[in-house]
């Protein structure tokens, strides 16, 4: 009988392979290394534009805006058609602003029976048009002769933004004709007609609000369009018009432009500047 000789070569097969299986995973290591490095400045510049979410809530996964990046979110003058230019604190408008001889915060300021009705006037030309932000916010605000543009971009809880949409939705229907009464300037009459906005975020609505009545002892008419943008739950708004009527085409570039600056700090970017004398 022959007895079996030692199995060697399987013994030697076994240490070439964890030998291997050890270099392999020393070389992953150095790779994951070299690559954390090469993107942490990519890294770094996201950050300054969002943050990362904190919250367990599942339903709204994106990216939270940030303060800076609210503020790179907002259109400039050259967003806009026309000749206009920025203003310093537009968040006093609607305690004070002066245009021509028209005091148009007092000319604004009066009460409805219908609540909806009552938070339109009392927004125009605020900053609480689909209710108080509850997280980054920046505005801005522009002027070209008896017309006046508010521009805003603001972070929301998800389902109260839902909500003020649905309310702003209905509007042109439920309050499409309505009286204010109160304050300095008698009754004034006010039309809501929708107005339709460039297919631009997860939802939009655009509406032009005309408010008629008498100022100082002359008639007026103020034309405001009204249109928001939601991107997730962040969103632009803009107001925009004056005695003289409301520019649409100035609305729709305000849009335009402020839907893709949003968008592109939410995905991490910083938007590029927008070329002086844009058509």
């Amino acid at each position: 009988m022959t007895t079996p000789r030692p199995i060697v070569r399987s013994s030697r097969v076994l240490a070439v392979v964890l030998a291997t299986g050890t270099l392999l995973t020393t070389a992953a290591c150095s790779d994951a290394d070299d690559s954390t490095s090469a993107g942490s400045e990519t890294g770094a510049a996201a950050v300054a534009q969002t943050e990362s979410p904190t919250s367990t809530d599942t339903s709204s996964p994106g990216p939270v805006l940030s303060e800076t990046g609210a503020r790179n979110a907002l259109i400039t003058a050259a967003d806009l058609e026309g000749d206009w230019t920025q203003v310093d604190k537009p968040q006093q408008w609607r305690d004070s602003l002066l245009v021509g001889q028209v005091d148009v915060a007092a000319f604004l300021n009066g009460k409805s029976d219908a609540a909806d009705c009552q938070q339109l006037i009392d927004s125009l030309y605020d900053e609480t048009l689909l209710g108080t932000p509850s997280g980054a916010s920046a505005l801005n605000g522009f002027e070209q002769g008896d017309s006046r543009l508010l521009y805003q971009v603001a972070a929301y809880q998800q389902a109260d933004l839902d909500k003020s949409m649905k309310s702003l939705q209905s509007l042109p229907d439920t309050c499409d004709q309505f009286t204010v009464t109160g304050g300095d300037n008698g009754d004034r009459t006010v039309q809501v007609v929708e107005m339709e906005l460039p297919e631009e975020g997860d939802a939009r609505q655009g509406m032009t609000v005309t408010v008629k009545g008498d100022s100082g002892g002359e008639s007026v008419t103020l034309t405001l369009d009204v249109a928001v943008v939601r991107i997730g739950a962040d969103a632009i708004t803009v107001t925009n018009g004056g005695l003289g009527g409301a520019g649409h085409d100035a609305t729709k570039a305000a849009v335009q432009q402020g839907t893709q600056r949003l968008k592109d700090v939410l995905a991490g970017g910083t938007p590029t500047p927008t070329p002086s004398g844009i058509e």
